[in-house]
C-alpha cells in the first residue's frame, strides 16, 4: 500500500527529472562570421559553428556537386580538396577551413576545358548513376599529386622507393576510401591509369 508521502515524493522526482531534461537541451549557439576560399572565390558567410563543410557547400553556398552519402566519412561521396589534401567534407566543420584553399568538383575544370580526369572518366565510362563521381574525381586528382610527391600506400612493395609504380593494385588501394555502389571500379581504375600515364 502506498502512502500519500510516497505519491508526493514520486511527484517531486518526476518534476526534478523534467527539469534535468530541459536543462540538458543543446544551448543556443550564435552564428559566426566565416570567410571561405572555394574554387578561387571568397565566400563571406554567417554560419552556426557546428555546420559541416559539406552542409555549408551544399545548403548555404549552393555548390551541390559535392554529394552527401553516408554523412559519416565512410563512402567518400563528399570528398573535396583542402590545401591540396583530400578530406571528407562531412567530417569537418566549415569554420575550421577559414584561411585555407578549398576545391570542389566544380573547380576542377578550367572554364570550358575539362580536367584530364573528367575527360578520362567520360572516355572510359567510369560512372553509371554518377552520384559518387564528384568525390571520385576530387580524390583521384589529389591521389595523383600524392603519388607524384612519392607518397607510399599500404600495398607499396618498398616504401623507400622514391615514386612507386602506379599499378592497378596501387590505384585501387589509394582510391579505397571512395565507394561506387554501381560497381564501376574497373573503368574508374582505367581512367585514372590513363591520366597517370599521361602525367608520367
Amino acid at each position: 500500500m502506498f502512502k500519500e508521502s510516497d505519491h508526493a515524493s514520486r511527484g517531486t522526482k518526476t518534476a526534478v527529472d523534467s527539469d534535468r531534461m530541459v536543462s540538458s537541451s543543446p544551448p543556443f549557439v550564435p552564428r559566426q562570421a566565416v570567410s571561405l576560399n572555394i574554387n578561387g572565390k571568397r565566400h563571406d558567410l554567417s554560419l552556426e559553428p557546428r555546420t559541416t563543410l559539406l552542409d555549408a557547400l551544399r545548403e548555404v553556398i549552393g555548390l551541390t556537386g559535392t554529394k552527401k552519402g553516408c554523412d559519416r566519412g565512410q563512402c567518400g561521396a563528399c570528398t573535396v580538396r583542402v590545401d591540396g589534401q583530400r578530406i571528407n567534407a562531412c567530417l569537418t566543420l566549415a569554420i575550421m577551413q577559414e584561411g585555407k584553399i578549398i576545391q570542389t568538383v566544380e573547380g576542377l575544370a578550367q572554364g570550358e576545358d575539362l580536367h584530364p580526369l573528367q575527360a578520362a572518366f567520360i572516355e572510359h565510362d567510369a560512372f553509371q548513376c554518377g552520384y559518387c563521381t564528384p568525390g571520385q574525381l576530387c580524390s583521384a586528382a589529389a591521389m595523383l599529386d600524392e603519388h607524384q610527391a612519392g607518397a607510399a600506400s599500404a600495398v607499396t612493395p618498398d616504401v623507400r622507393t622514391a615514386q612507386p609504380a602506379l599499378s592497378d593494385e596501387e590505384i585501387r588501394e589509394r582510391m579505397s576510401g571512395n565507394l561506387c555502389r554501381c560497381g564501376a571500379y574497373p573503368n574508374i581504375v582505367a581512367a585514372i591509369r590513363q591520366v597517370a600515364g599521361n602525367k608520367a
